[in-house]
């Protein structure tokens, strides 16, 4: 086994960051924090998203700057050696148009907006046209007003992030074996799987259409933004007992009384009227005001944080999220957020500095020149880049189980641990049976069993699991492991390479311990409702993108945390937040820029709406027009446009169909449908092939044989 020469999990790896798209900075950057050497090539490309050149100071922070010219020898001799030399390199050709050897050790990673197979690919679509086709700004909005474009480059983000979760896994079987391989992330893929809350009833086929329900919750209210005196401010009162808390802190009691919203079904039906007095209440109120009777009351809130040079929120300092530093190239001090991944022994690294352009260029010609040749391994490359690797999950809702999900398919062996009365979303509808579709796909490939840990015979059964895991997970309030005897140095104890992540909305070193911590609820107190606005109101996404970026960005430190075992054969603890991940990718609307940037126009057309980055047209020209003519006109005189397609539209594109983004499985009663992993590895393939199933099917396998599987070295 080797000894690593910092903590570092990828000391001594080269990353050669080639794209121009965001999504590649986004996984440049990640990778830098986990300790690799990331070369940010500048000028290399024949164009890309503006975006990525707009925030260079954002995506080149913490890496060593090269500037190339496309049409010198030496230049072209130097990228060369770069990439022979490299253990990482990031492009994305549909935009680039550069030709990359690749090395037979290298990991290349390719993201794309369609991937190489469908319809579609090849195809250089931005952001813009991604978040339209794929319904992400169909359900984005009010109810019965327009649909909402996301002023954030949230497709890019995700795809960056399911980058290096990839990256990270395919070096750890480059690691093993000395043989690289492909990995390809394709915007559209990433889209298609965020879409997932809204896909339940389509693919059951109970629904034919999904609308858009703004801030406001469909099976819950009050649910909403709400201006108080001074700002914006997030309620969200989800259960009946909560309900009446929050009419007494109104000193609205006849409110409480009345049987019209005595539940909360009642109160949706009536959800008008209850955020009218919930409004009227806090436009007598500071946002401070409100705050504090509601947290007395144990009412979930949060204030709408703002953007201005950065998101301004206590949480976010206390666990140093905001970095400032000095931009060699104009000498102005900007902001730049922080490392997310908040891990004990190989802690993500912030950027310290932010390189002049070119400015690093001798000292990457002397990395290559004192570079050694790498250690050939000859093992056999593993199947799957996880296999061997038992993960412990005691999650609920999204973030967990859809981290979780994914390691599954890259291999791992994933029991879910669920309380007697299973899972909470496990009966979410539609369902079949007593099984939800939505619980179902986002499960998919897990072992499922029973335990009451508040029996001595749970909690003796959960410490044998844990004495034999490589990775326990969970996303219940911090503390609440620990307070049943779980803590991370009790299972430290027993089991020293046991990697343990907690994924919560503040995190365990936080100004808010116990807050409840809904994704609404961080999109709010991260900056995000800030920057997407409809009609001026803050507006949260359709997605849960706080819940998604947990997810992945959970994967990305769960593996790192693994490559970092590999070589010093010791766990650690991760300590994620929601709302670091949320704040971090608003990063492009930092310094100023949210308030500076044009944005782009939704327009009503015959049959539904258009998005423009350019000079639009009004309702009234494109009203009599359809979406496919209004884009043709639009695009024939330079006008950036797309279609807002709808999420039926957007399943029923052959894109779709072609890429097999979503299929059928048998499970053990039913067929249900299941979606595919967006990360797409040439030789270690991530696969997604059993449904979740029954509560409690594999207590007798999983507890009967706790050590029968093997970590390979």
């Amino acid at each position: 086994m080797d000894t690593p020469q910092s903590n570092a999990a990828l000391d001594g790896t080269l990353v050669v960051e080639l794209g121009d798209r965001i999504g590649v900075s986004v996984c440049g950057s990640l990778l830098a924090q986990l300790g690799a050497t990331v070369v940010f090539i500048e000028g290399a490309a024949a164009g890309g998203p503006s975006t990525k050149r707009a925030c260079r100071e954002q995506f080149a922070a913490g890496k060593l700057s090269l500037c190339l010219d496309r049409n010198s020898a030496a230049d072209q001799a130097l990228l060369e050696s770069l990439l022979e030399r490299a253990d990482i390199i990031l492009v994305s050709p549909d935009i680039d148009r550069i030709t990359v050897p690749r090395p037979a050790r290298a990991v290349v990673c390719e993201i794309t907006a369609y991937g190489s197979t469908g319809p579609d690919a090849g195809r250089a679509d931005d952001e813009l046209a991604i978040q339209a086709r794929s319904g992400i700004i169909d359900t984005t909005g009010n109810a019965g007003s327009k649909p909402v474009n996301i002023s954030l480059p949230v497709v890019e983000y995700q795809a960056g992030t399911y980058a290096a979760t990839a990256v990270l896994a395919a070096l750890r079987c480059a690691r093993i074996s000395g043989q690289g391989q492909t990995v390809e992330i394709a915007l559209y893929d990433c889209a298609f799987a965020a879409m997932a809350t809204f896909l339940p009833g389509l693919l059951a086929g109970t629904s034919s259409a999904v609308n858009r329900i703004g801030n406001r919750h469909a099976m819950i209210s009050p649910w909403n933004v709400f201006r108080a005196s001074d700002g914006w401010l997030l309620i969200c009162a989800g259960s009946d007992q909560q309900w009446l808390r929050l009419t007494q802190i109104m000193e609205r009691d006849e409110l409480g009384a009345d049987p019209r919203l005595a539940r909360v079904a009642d109160r949706v039906r009536h959800s008008a009227e209850v955020d009218s007095a919930v409004q009227a209440w806090a436009a007598e109120n500071t946002v401070d005001q409100c705050i504090e009777a509601l947290s007395k009351a144990q009412v979930a809130c949060g204030p709408v944080v703002q953007i201005g040079q950065h998101p301004t929120e206590p949480n976010l300092d206390e666990r140093r999220m905001i970095v400032s530093l000095t931009d060699r190239a104009t000498e102005k001090t900007l902001f730049v957020p922080g490392s997310p991944l908040s891990m004990s022994r190989s802690p993500g690294k912030a950027p310290k500095s932010i390189p002049r352009p070119d400015e690093d260029r001798s000292a990457i010609e002397r990395i290559l020149s004192s570079a050694t040749a790498p250690a050939q391994n000859s093992q056999t490359v593993p199947t799957r880049p996880l296999a061997g690797v038992r993960v412990i999950e005691i999650g609920h809702y999204t973030t967990v189980p859809l981290c979780t999900k994914h390691l599954a398919a890259l291999g791992a062996e994933v029991i879910k641990v669920e309380p007697p009365e299973g899972e909470a979303t496990r009966e979410w509808p539609p369902v079949q049976g007593r099984q939800g579709y939505f619980f179902t796909y986002m499960n998919s490939d897990k072992k499922s069993i029973v335990l009451d840990l508040r029996t001595d015979e749970g909690a003796s059964a959960l410490w044998r699991l844990i004495e034999d895991a490589d990775v326990l997970i969970e996303n219940l309030k911090p503390g609440a492991l620990a307070k049943r005897g779980f803590s991370y140095e009790k299972m430290s104890e027993r089991n020293p390479r046991l990697i343990y992540a907690g994924v919560s909305g503040f995190g365990v070193r936080s100004l808010y311990p116990g807050r409840p911590a809904f994704d609404t609820v961080i999109q709010a107190m991260s900056g995000i409702m800030d920057v997407v606005r409809s009609d001026g109101v803050p507006m949260k996404t359709g997605i849960s993108i706080a819940d998604l970026m947990g997810a992945i960005l959970a994967c990305v430190s769960v593996v790192g945390a693994i490559l970092h075992r590999d070589r010093s054969g010791l766990g650690q603890s991760i300590d994620l937040s929601m709302q670091d991940i949320a704040a971090w990718m608003t990063q492009t609307a930092w310094n100023g820029r949210g308030a500076a940037r044009r944005q782009p126009s939704v327009v009503r057309c015959a049959d539904g709406h258009i998005v423009v980055d350019g000079k639009a047209p009004s309702d009234d020209v494109a009203g009599s027009m359809t979406r496919a003519a209004a884009v043709s006109y639009l695009q024939s005189r330079g006008v950036a446009a797309s279609a807002v397609l709808t999420t039926p539209e957007m399943l029923s594109l052959p894109q779709t169909a072609a890429r097999r983004l979503w299929f059928t499985a048998p499970g053990d009663e039913h067929a249900w449908p299941l979606l595919s992993c967006p990360m797409r590895l040439s030789q270690t393939p991530a696969c997604v092939e059993r449904p979740m199933p029954s509560l409690g099917r594999d207590n007798a396998d999983v507890l009967a044989s706790p050590g029968h599987h093997h970590q390979p070295e």
